[in-house]
This record gives C-alpha cells, sequence and structure tokens, in this order.
C-alpha cells in the first residue's frame, strides 16, 4: 500500500484543494484568548490587538473566532457529502479590565459549526492527568470566590450533511476496522490520556500546541478508512500527518510557520519504528483482551482471516494492520509505503 502526503506552508482561510476533497479534518487550531496565541490573532487581524490592549475580552474573542470563521468556511468546502471533522480545543480563562472570566472556545466554535448546517456529533472530553493537587484557582481556603480549574480540553465532531455512503463489501472499509474493545474504549465520551513531550526545539515548541499523537490516531482510526485523505489546517510540528502515515491514509496539511513545517521532517525519519510499534501493541492488547474474555467464560465468536486470534462480531473478521515501511520525500511533502503487520 502507498499513500501520499502533501505539506503547504500557507494560509489555511485559503486552502489550497478542490471541493470534496478530503473525507476526515483533524485539527487543534489555536485557542483564541489563550496569551501565547495573541500574536497569531492580531497578525491576522489588528483589531483583535487594539481589543486587547483595550481590555475588552468580549470583543477580541469575538474576533478572534471571525478569523478560526473563515477556517470553518474552507473545511465545510473541502469535506466531502458525510465526511467528518474533528476539532481539539480548550477553553480559555483570564482577567483583562472588564474582570477574570471563562471564554467557551468549544461553545462558540459548535455555534460557528452548526449554523453552516454542519451537524454536531456527541463530542469526547479529553482530560489531561495533573499532578497537581491545586483544584481551583484563586486564594484562601474559604467560599465563595475560588473557582475550578480546567483540566480537560475539548473534541468536537462534526459531520458534513447525512452519513457516508461507502461501496457494499468495500476491503478497504473492513480491513480499516477497529477491535470491539477498541470500540467500546475509543468512543466513550471521556479520553484521559496524558500530553507528549514534543521532539522539537525547545523554540519551536513554546509556539505550538500539539497534542499527542494518541489522539488523531484514534480519530484518524474512528472516522475514516483506508486510502482517505485527511486534512489538518493547522498543522504545527505535523502530528496529525504522522497519524494518518501510521495510520495508512492520505493527508494534507497546511501550516502559515515554515520553521513548524520544518520541525515534522524530523519527526517523519522516527515514524516506521513508531508505526509498526502501535499496531503490534493493538494487536497484543487484543490478544489479551481474548485471554481475558475467555477467562471470563466467554467465547468471541469469529475467526479473524488475516491473525491468528479470534474477533468478536463478523465486522470484524477482515480487520488488517499495516506499519509504515519507507517514507521517500517529494515535491510536495511525502511519499510513504505501508506493509502488513502480521
Amino acid at each position: 500500500m502507498e499513500t501520499s502526503h502533501r505539506v503547504v506552508t500557507g494560509d489555511a482561510r485559503e486552502l489550497p484543494l478542490a471541493d470534496d476533497s478530503v473525507e476526515l479534518v483533524v485539527t487543534s487550531p489555536p485557542y483564541p484568548m489563550i496569551e501565547m496565541w495573541d500574536d497569531i490573532f492580531a497578525a491576522l487581524d489588528p483589531d483583535v490587538g487594539v481589543a486587547l490592549d483595550e481590555g475588552d475580552g468580549d470583543r477580541a474573542f469575538e474576533l478572534m473566532h471571525d478569523v478560526l470563521d473563515s477556517v470553518w468556511a474552507e473545511i465545510e468546502r473541502v469535506l466531502v457529502p458525510g465526511g467528518i471533522a474533528c476539532i481539539n480545543v480548550g477553553d480559555a480563562t483570564r482577567s483583562l479590565d472588564d474582570g477574570f472570566r471563562s471564554y467557551p472556545n468549544h461553545a462558540e466554535i459548535t455555534d460557528r459549526f452548526t449554523d453552516r448546517d454542519m451537524r454536531a456529533l456527541p463530542d469526547i472530553l479529553w482530560r489531561k492527568p495533573t499532578n497537581s493537587g491545586a483544584k481551583f484557582m484563586g486564594s484562601g481556603m474559604v467560599p465563595p470566590n475560588a473557582y475550578p480549574t480546567l483540566e480537560h480540553e475539548h473534541i468536537l465532531v462534526f459531520r458534513n450533511g447525512e452519513r457516508r455512503r461507502l461501496e457494499p463489501g468495500a476491503d478497504r472499509r473492513y480491513e480499516s476496522a477497529y477491535f470491539w474493545e477498541e470500540r467500546n474504549e475509543w468512543f466513550s465520551d471521556l479520553w484521559e490520556l496524558p500530553g507528549e513531550a514534543q521532539d522539537i526545539d525547545d523554540g519551536l515548541r513554546d509556539r505550538s500546541g500539539a497534542f499527542p499523537l494518541a489522539i488523531p490516531y484514534r480519530l484518524v482510526s474512528m472516522f475514516s478508512v483506508y486510502d482517505d485523505t485527511v486534512l489538518d489546517p493547522f498543522l504545527g510540528t505535523g502530528t496529525t500527518t504522522l497519524a494518518a502515515m501510521a495510520g495508512a491514509r492520505n493527508s494534507v496539511g497546511v501550516e502559515r510557520d515554515p520553521d513548524l513545517v520544518r520541525a515534522l521532517a524530523e519527526r517523519v525519519e522516527r515514524l516506521p519504528d513508531r508505526s509498526e510499534r502501535l499496531a503490534r501493541e493493538r494487536l497484543a492488547d487484543h490478544r489479551e483482551w481474548v485471554e481475558q474474555y475467555r477467562d471470563a467464560g466467554k467465547e468471541p465468536g469469529y475467526e479473524a482471516e488475516h491473525y491468528d486470534f479470534a474477533v468478536n462480531t463478523k465486522q470484524e473478521r477482515r480487520i488488517r494492520l499495516y506499519a509504515v515501511d519507507g517514507v521517500e520525500r517529494t515535491d510536495e511533502g511525502y511519499r510513504v509505503t505501508h506493509t502488513p503487520v502480521e
């Protein structure tokens, strides 16, 4: 199997893609009202900087989301009918001249997408474990002026219209299946996954808010099939591209900062070993699940066609996992070859 991965240095508000050309979007945009992103939003709309200087948080919040809304319009344009968009975003808390408050980014993005007739599906809370013993902000041990910390982010899920239709019996769909026990974990509305240290230069790390590979890898596995194309319009250091490569999907990534784009090249070099490890861990976890299932006096109902283990449902029989075998640079990005993991 071979996949292609296009990496574009450019503006996500003008995606270099044809209409109805991608099946899945997985992205994490700059979070409005988080201070590390102020300069980016102000560069794209100087009125943002004016609002912040005047301490007008409500106005700055609205203007920042107006900037993102131009990208959401492009996502709607390039998604195929039935395509899925997954947006990872955190809410913000901040003190300006109008006082301390929370800025609900997840709610604003949901409103903007549904205003475009994109269908909001149940979302996921990503809870990031913390070693801190403090579960509140503010001072003192008496009511009423403390408030909770934000220890979670949202993974919003939208669909472009009706459910997507694939050709009946398509091999690529059934080979892309996930295991029964993976479905039960992945489609829970609460994910507890640790953050991940980025293997990039410290200066670049300060300009990137990348999520751990496990998040886009799960989303790619849940909402796309082999040979689909995955788009990340806020590519950053390329975690979604790596997830698409590991998941044997095609991808397109757009990033305005050329330094972040260059950081992807180093991460790609380490991907073959990592992708094989991901696939083998999934197979090992399933074999362990089968043993535990049988220890509980139950028996999976089917045998996998490509592996020497049982599976619990008919839809899992043709599941087949792939690992990255080779990566080649191209004029537009990367060409990746994949081999089945036995």
